[in-house]
């Protein structure tokens, strides 16, 4: 399973948090978003 197919499951059960460091395999459009939506800013390289 891929990192960011792996993160959907646990993405309810973030604690809070400002930021989020991450490889590329956590490199996607909707989970960026639903970073953003928690209020949560990525650190992710390309």
């Amino acid at each position: 399973m891929s990192d960011h197919k792996g993160a959907f499951l646990l993405l309810a059960s973030l604690p809070g948090a400002k930021e989020l460091l991450g490889n590329k395999g956590y490199d996607s459009d909707w989970f960026r978003e639903a970073l953003a939506e928690r209020g949560i800013t990525p650190c992710i390289p390309p």
